[in-house]
């Protein structure tokens, strides 16, 4: 695998690199020279730089790849598709070049759906599914726009055409700095300066946001194919939840969507963003599980 030169933040012991894959270019890291592969798959305001607490306490016994979904990150933000399907296609094509399938497919946020289409359709490419903080479209994700209920005016705003770029271009830093995470984060201190820069720097890009108005706009169109996915393909292997913020929400939308037995663990006291909130406590729950998932 060619390494690059990273375009922001990094840290010791990973390699970047680009891959041209599905028509897009992606950017993913690793680290770990042995061990059962983990992939990574970052939310929403995030990058690969989400995982970047995480990625060293599971490398010292696998090998760990973290992606930029397409459209984030340092990934292409070319004119394209930027659905669920697409993406889940992306992914399917890197574990093919990376030759590393199956992985422990391990996705938070607004990935569920591209990592719940990745293992339903191409169940050979996964070994065990873990979702952190996840809903899926069909098992209640969409009533998170619904702002009379609860649920959070952003979503609205970036599944609209043309209106994120009207109220969000040139105020990413006060987008993701003054509400993205604070309003979700428990954790003090848990989001640095380092962190809020670099999320800034490629949601600040020409486009920046292009992928995450593509996942939005799927997210609130493509419930009945996820549950029709979730009946028919099935999600079989072992699959674990991991609460945090949203407590049991994660496990009660897997517990409808996979047929295999749903684990759970509860990462107490902390907020949304549990790979930057708690590393530690998410690298014991996630490693755990991979390390009984090998064991069969």
């Amino acid at each position: 695998m060619a390494t690059t030169k990273p375009a922001g933040a990094t840290l010791p012991g990973i390699t970047h690199h680009q891959v041209d894959v599905n028509g897009t270019q992606l950017h993913y890291v690793s680290a770990g020279a042995t061990g059962s592969p983990i992939l990574l798959v970052h939310g929403f305001p995030e990058s690969w730089w989400a995982f970047h607490k995480l990625i060293p306490l599971l490398a010292t016994t696998h090998r760990v790849f973290a992606v930029d979904l397409r459209g984030m990150g340092d990934s292409s933000n070319a004119e394209g598709d930027y659905d669920s399907k697409t993406s889940a296609e992306d992914l399917h094509a890197l574990i093919n070049h990376l030759a590393v399938g199956p992985v422990h497919l391990t996705g938070q946020d607004f990935a569920g759906a591209t990592v719940f289409r990745l293992a339903t359709t191409h169940p050979k490419d996964v070994l065990s599914f873990t979702a952190i903080e996840m809903g899926l479209p069909g098992f209640g994700l969409e009533m998170l726009a619904d702002i009379t209920h609860g649920g959070s005016w952003h979503i609205g705003v970036l599944a609209s055409p043309g209106i994120t770029e009207m109220l969000l271009t040139g105020r990413e830093r006060a987008f993701i700095s003054q509400f993205a995470f604070p309003s979700m984060t428990v954790v003090p201190g848990s989001i640095t300066d380092t962190d809020i820069d670099e999320f800034v720097r490629t949601y600040s890009r020409p486009n920046g946001f292009r992928g995450a108005i593509g996942l939005y706009q799927s997210i609130l169109a493509e419930g009945a194919e996820i549950k029709a996915l979730a009946n028919t393909a099935r999600l079989t292997v072992p699959v674990l939840a991991v609460g945090a913020g949203g407590g049991q929400f994660t496990y009660n939308t897997m517990s409808q969507a996979a047929a295999s037995a749903v684990e759970s663990v509860i990462l107490e006291g902390v907020g949304h963003y549990a790979a930057l909130e708690a590393p530690d406590r998410l690298a014991v729950a996630v490693l755990d599980f991979v390390k009984r998932v090998d064991a069969d």
